[in-house]
């Protein structure tokens, strides 16, 4: 996960062909991916590997916070960069001038401060109830495990998390769909069957890896508290925290001939400067 998101930071940021908006949207997206791994995945290798179990109160909620910031701010990165793959599979002669710098620059910050701000309403929310619980039944600091901890009435904060889950996902989900429908429609209109079938398996690995996110997060958020859902909370959060960051950097750059070349061209590089 490390190196491949990394990767692909410092390749965008070195390949003068890696500037265009949707790779200026897809190191924002390795960056997300390599930090909000970064946040669950080493207290998951301590607790296997050292067998630490314990985990203080404000680290825990810090824990969460950090998490659900990125986590969020993923959910709309990857609505953006729908957005912009719109732009520039159906209105392709206007992407530069629909696509600014100046735009792209605030519809980033506009996703970071919307995670922020909601991870914040919800990290408050746990910070308002009392715990008589000690233990937690998962490897990290998630939601609705707090909530199973806590002896308040936790039917106000169970409404928000609904709310803003439920909004962010239907707002995200609606952008993401509609831009994809009209992808869909541009594709099967081209004549080329050779491009045809390329921009469709780029198309349809986007969908996968975005089918995937949101799935999971559905169903995190709309799974029952019981016994037998723990189990299926811990491998979804697994996935989305672990396996897909993993993932990520392969689908999004595998499918495009400008990364794989900017790839050749660093690696002939690097190695033309050893050899001198």
């Amino acid at each position: 996960t490390v190196f491949g998101n990394l990767g692909m930071i410092l390749i965008i940021r070195v390949s003068p062909k890696l500037h265009g908006p949707i790779y200026f949207f897809l190191s924002h997206l390795s960056f997300l991916d390599l930090c909000y791994s970064s946040v669950n995945t080493p207290e998951l290798v301590e607790i296997l590997v050292v067998k630490t179990k314990t985990v203080s109160f404000l680290s825990c909620m810090t824990q969460f916070f950090i998490g659900c910031t990125f986590v969020i701010t993923e959910v709309f990165m990857l609505t953006v960069m729908a957005y912009d793959w719109f732009v520039a599979v159906c209105n392709s002669l206007l992407c530069t001038v629909a696509m600014s710098p100046k735009l792209c620059a605030l519809l980033v910050a506009g996703t970071y401060i919307r995670g922020a701000l909601c991870s914040l309403i919800l990290t408050y929310c746990l910070l308002e109830l009392s715990y008589c619980g000690s233990t937690i039944n998962h490897y990290c600091c998630e939601f609705s495990v707090l909530l199973s901890v806590s002896c308040s009435d936790t039917h106000f904060s169970l409404m928000v998390m609904l709310v803003i889950s439920t909004f962010n996902e239907a707002c995200s989900l609606l952008v993401i769909l509609t831009s994809y429908a009209f992808i869909v429609v541009t594709i099967i209109k081209i004549p080329s069957k050779g491009v045809f079938w390329k921009a469709f398996s780029t198309c349809a690995s986007h969908l996968t890896a975005i089918t995937i996110f949101h799935g999971i997060l559905v169903v995190l958020y709309c799974v029952p508290k019981s016994k037998g859902s723990w189990i299926l909370i811990k491998v979804a959060t697994l996935f989305y925290t672990v396996v897909i960051p993993m993932l990520n950097p392969l689908i999004y750059s595998l499918k495009s001939k400008d990364v794989k070349e900017a790839v050749k061209m660093l690696i002939h590089t690097e190695l033309l400067s050893h050899s001198m």
